[in-house]
Parts: C-alpha cells; structure tokens; sequence
C-alpha cells in the first residue's frame, strides 16, 4: 500500500513497535517521518503476543502497552506518526484485540490517536 503522504493528516502516537522501520514498511508500505513526543499520565508495560503474524512482523513477542496511570507523573515516551486515513485503519488491523485507539493530548499540547489497553480506555483513571 503506497500512500499519498500529502493526505497524511492523522496524528497518532507510537510508543513501541509501529516506530520500527520493517513494521511501518509492512504495515503503511513506507518508512514514515516521525517526531518526538510524550504522553503524561499514562504508565507502560509488556504485553505478550499471540497473534502469529503480527509477531513475524514486528520480531518481538512481547510489546508495549500503556494503560492510564494514577500518577500524574508518569509519561510515556514516544513518537508521532502522520498517517493517511486508509493507515490509520491499517494500523488499526496490525495491532491486536488487546488494544483499543484513543484520543488523547500529547506534552506538546498536539491532539493524536493512541492504542492503549482496552480494558482501561472505557474509563480514565482517577
């Protein structure tokens, strides 16, 4: 899948694996520019992998996942992906069942997509 980078207007935040180069290459079909970010008030830990083919794709068997965090210290550190719309829903399609994408605001005040842990992005914390 070759995108139009020009319609490439859906911010979405990476802490883990989507940053890896042969990941954005299977998954968008292209190496993407990305810029340093950082979400607060979330917390990071390891998920292990099921899924086969998102564990060829990415080579690692446990991946990152945040969930929302009690401590308004914590953050999380990461990148922003620019995607087209047809990216987001490919990306929505590598990452596993696990995960839900939502809205969240970024230490630089941007707006961006994030996958976070399903069972926590029903309810923020606090």
């Amino acid at each position: 899948m070759q995108a139009d980078i020009q319609d490439a207007d859906e911010a979405l935040f990476s802490y883990g694996t989507l940053q890896l180069e042969q990941v954005q290459r299977a998954t968008f079909g292209r190496k993407l520019d990305t810029q340093a970010d950082s979400l607060p008030g979330y917390c990071l830990e390891q998920l292990e992998i099921r899924d086969p083919d998102v564990i060829r794709t990415s080579g690692k068997t446990h991946h990152p996942i945040i969930s929302p965090s009690d401590n308004p210290a914590d953050t999380v550190a990461g990148s922003i992906l620019m995607l087209t719309h047809e990216e987001l829903l490919a990306a929505d399609s590598y990452e596993v069942e696990d995960y839900a994408r939502v809205a969240v605001r970024l230490s630089s005040g941007k707006q961006a997509w994030v996958y976070a842990a399903r069972a926590s992005a029903q309810q923020p914390a606090g």
